[in-house]
């Protein structure tokens, strides 16, 4: 059995959380190795919705190990809420099936008033966050300064690394007009939660190549997607992580030789959260029935998801970068009652043609989509379990996928439920 690499190959909200949970049942562990709670994966398990946070999807799988990596940034106060969450639903988390890194990083709240700060101080420049202080909390741990997980059960490491890191965050609070932090409130609430955490809380690093070296099989599980990665990304509009599958080696501290098969989460049309340039975006009634039809809002924040024509420029680039070996597709159900389709197949660049993602924001911003109109379906697909029982026109889309990319279509979902999938090809095998 080889291990499996999940990742986003678009702007993120992919439907990450659903295929995770269904490539759980084959894996033995499931590993979270970047990005912080500015992501939510979606599950409908039984009709019921649960959105996940920082705890791997495969949490709701019984008895399913779990680790979340030193890649992450986790804010123990949020992941708390997650694992009480979790047990109203009937899934207690034990230490048995939670691990923590002991190297990831916390984020502080020094960390969301900075992040919500500087998007203020931006205006009409600000670049979207989430404002749950993902990027502050990067920075911290890029310039040695961060507090990690395992400070929380070090009271006296803890408030030295306070004291350092707050003394330089308070002068930037005080430029930017917000209030400033002290050690003393800080430091009691993250001794609790060190406390509540301390029996999850392991070398994780040691632990995953144990694990991977006796032969059972990893799913990494990744976070955002490959045009939010911060350094092949729409920078500046992107994350603070590497979000593809290099990521899952540097998050977790597992060799690259022992990532396996890298899976592609792509829907059948394109959205994007926040600000930053989206070549295919509709400003239609098309527009508006992706975001309706799709219920495209923000799993984490609320906020409507800007929608668009499948982009295959965009998604051969995200290809390339993770060594894509397969695609799962997402949401094509919302295709439907379409009479036609359109896919940005190049793009427009100052009167040249390109069919690549420019790496300049400046280009990609005058970059105008170039379509090629296929035929749509009106039929209900949700019943669909075999590609054969797919609309012929929504064949020929899965196969102008294939074709642009070079990445065979692995999974198609055709509806929210765990159950409402085509599975084409296990990357288990």
């Amino acid at each position: 059995m080889s291990n499996v690499v999940v990742v986003g190959a678009q702007w993120g909200d992919e439907g990450k959380g659903k295929v995770v949970d269904i490539y759980s049942r084959t894996a033995d562990l499931v590993v979270r190795c970047q990005g912080g709670n500015n992501a939510g994966h979606t599950l409908v398990v039984g009709g019921e919705k649960i959105i996940l946070h920082h705890v791997p999807s495969g949490i709701l799988h019984e008895g399913k190990r779990c680790v979340i990596g030193n890649g992450v940034v986790i804010d123990p106060g949020i992941l708390l809420e997650e694992i009480d969450g979790l047990a109203t639903h009937g899934k207690a988390v034990s230490p048995e099936t939670l691990i923590i890194s002991e190297s990831a990083h916390v984020i502080l709240p020094c960390h969301k008033a900075l992040d919500k700060a500087r998007e203020v101080a931006a205006g009409k420049n600000k670049i979207g966050t989430t404002c749950r202080g993902i990027g502050p909390c990067y920075e911290d741990k890029a310039s040695r300064a961060g507090v990690r997980m395992g400070d929380l059960i070090r009271p006296a490491i803890l408030r030295d690394r306070l004291e350092k890191l707050l003394d330089e965050r308070n002068a930037l609070l005080r430029h930017l007009g917000a209030d400033i932090f002290t050690v003393d409130e800080i430091l009691d609430e993250l001794l609790e939660q060190g406390e509540r955490l301390k029996p999850h809380i392991k070398n994780t690093f040691v632990i995953l190549n144990e694990i991977s070296e006796a032969g059972d099989t990893i799913l990494f599980e990744g976070a955002q997607g490959a045009l939010l990665d911060i350094d092949n990304g729409t920078f500046p509009y992107v994350t603070s992580s590497n979000t593809g599958s290099g990521g899952i080696v540097t998050g977790s501290g597992i060799g690259p030789n022992k990532l396996g098969t890298v899976v592609g989460i792509t829907k059948a049309y394109v959205t994007r959260v926040g600000s930053g340039p989206f070549p295919s975006e509709l400003f239609d009634s098309i527009g508006d029935h992706l975001r309706d039809k799709g219920a495209e809002f923000g799993s984490t924040t609320g906020r409507p998801r800007r929608c668009g024509w499948l982009d295959l420029v965009a998604l051969r680039h995200a290809a390339r970068m993770n060594g894509l070996g397969g695609l799962a597709v997402t949401k094509i159900d919302v295709l439907g009652g379409l009479d036609e389709i359109k896919v940005c197949t190049a793009y427009d660049l100052d009167g040249e043609r390109i069919e690549y993602f420019p790496g300049r924001l400046e280009d990609l911003e005058r970059c105008k989509p170039i379509f090629e109109t296929m035929g749509g379906w009106s039929e209900d697909i949700s019943g669909a379990r075999e590609l054969g029982e797919l609309p012929p026109n929504a064949v020929k889309l899965l196969e102008k996928m294939e074709k642009y990319t070079g990445c065979p279509v692995v999974m198609v979902s055709v509806g929210p439920g765990r159950e409402e999938t085509v599975e084409v090809q296990n990357p288990f095998a």
